[in-house]
């Protein structure tokens, strides 16, 4: 049998109130000079201004540079916020976008070259040579579960195709996951976002990669999304539904080690061409491909179902997901979000060349991606 190896180093502070631990920490670290990653909503929100509160004693600097689909130019922007501040250590907080540049900033701050230099497709692929600053993240949405990840996603600044930057060096060092900081997320944001984790835990334990820890987690992640959604969207004060999800987010993530699948692939499409929200892509994706894929690994549909508590087995899974998407407030086709006939082409060209299909349970070619783009839309 091969050897697999498997890793789950991040240490997680979590519960509410852990953002106020965020300041002791970095002075125990003997860091004194933290930048401050964030997106330009956040930077202007009370949010943040609360936050910085609890970083007594620090020298604080915020860069708000973050905003859409993350691009390499706001990284090199935020690294040179970082070395005009001469800081000595970056805190992410914000969603995922903002935690996908939080996470190389110090990188991009520390190394020669551009970033792009550092994505782990590119030829002539640049090492990580120097430590990096010290990194903590604070997520402030419960989606993408980006603090807890060795990837950071940030799409070229003219193609607006996603690259990828890939490596345990850029790992936070410590996380802070405080549901609180989730209260004043509109009921959209939370839709969108909640099906982002859900799409992870899911799609990771679909693929057919040997992975029985992230099974184990992805499981119990689609387990704790079913029951919390719903109300985290309604009821958005509602903390353990906000728990909840903030746990569901960082178990669909680190689940994803195992990887994703074709509803990835769709988003990831979707997001570059026509600048869709990951969460929302995936949600807009996720039942079209799933049944698609029912016929791959009917078993493991069921075990979905027994786990999202739903009666009738795996057959009743896709219809189950449809009608949770309806009552989070998730309605349309593709079509009724801006997505048009003419953006077919590149969008299949995008999918097939993305990686995460690789791993779908079922084998997906450019025909296939075709047609599933067409029933989405």
């Amino acid at each position: 049998m091969a050897i697999t190896s498997f890793a789950f180093p991040t240490p997680i502070k979590f519960g509410a109130g852990a953002r106020k631990l965020v300041g002791p920490h970095l002075l125990e670290q003997s860091c004194k000079r933290p930048l401050i990653v964030t997106d330009r909503a956040l930077g202007a929100l009370p949010v943040l201004a609360e936050f910085r509160t609890h970083l007594a004693g620090l020298d604080v600097a915020v860069f708000s540079g973050v905003f859409g689909n993350p691009t390499c130019s706001q990284v090199m922007d935020g690294a040179a916020a970082y070395k005009a501040h001469n800081a000595d250590c970056v805190i992410g907080f914000g969603g995922g976008a903002a935690l996908d540049v939080a996470k190389i900033v110090g990188l991009a701050a520390t190394h020669d070259g551009d970033i792009l230099e550092y994505v782990w497709d590119h030829p002539n692929v640049r090492p990580i040579v120097k430590e990096l600053p010290y990194f903590v993240a604070l997520p402030t949405t419960s989606g993408t579960g980006s603090e807890v990840g060795r990837s950071s996603v940030v799409s070229e600044n003219d193609t607006h195709l996603k690259r990828v930057v890939f490596s345990a060096k850029i790992l936070a060092k410590t996380v802070f996951a405080d549901p609180e900081l989730t209260f004043g997320l509109p009921a959209h944001v939370t839709a969108a976002t909640g099906m982002d984790a859900l799409t992870h835990n899911v799609e990771s334990y679909l693929s057919p990669a040997y992975h029985p820890l992230c099974d184990g987690i992805a499981l119990e992640g689609t387990r704790i999304a079913a029951r919390a959604l719903l109300t985290a969207v309604r009821e958005p004060n509602n903390l353990q539904a906000r728990s909840d999800m903030m746990m569901s987010s960082m178990m669909g993530a680190i689940a994803f080690q195992k990887d994703l699948g074709a509803v990835h692939s769709c988003a990831h499409a979707l997001g570059a061409v026509c600048d869709l929200h990951h969460g929302l892509a995936n949600a807009l994706m996720i039942d079209t491909v799933l049944a698609w894929n029912y016929e791959a690994v009917p078993k493991k549909f069921d075990e979905l179902a027994h786990v999202c508590g739903v009666a009738g087995g795996g057959k009743v899974f896709v219809p189950w997901l449809q009608q949770l998407k309806a009552s989070v407030g998730i309605t349309g086709r593709l079509s009724a979000h801006g997505v048009k006939p003419e953006h077919l082409r590149r969008l299949v060209e995008i999918a097939t060349a993305d990686i995460c299909h690789q791993t779908n349970p079922r084998p997906c070619t450019a025909a296939d991606f075709e047609a599933l783009f067409k029933a989405a839309m």
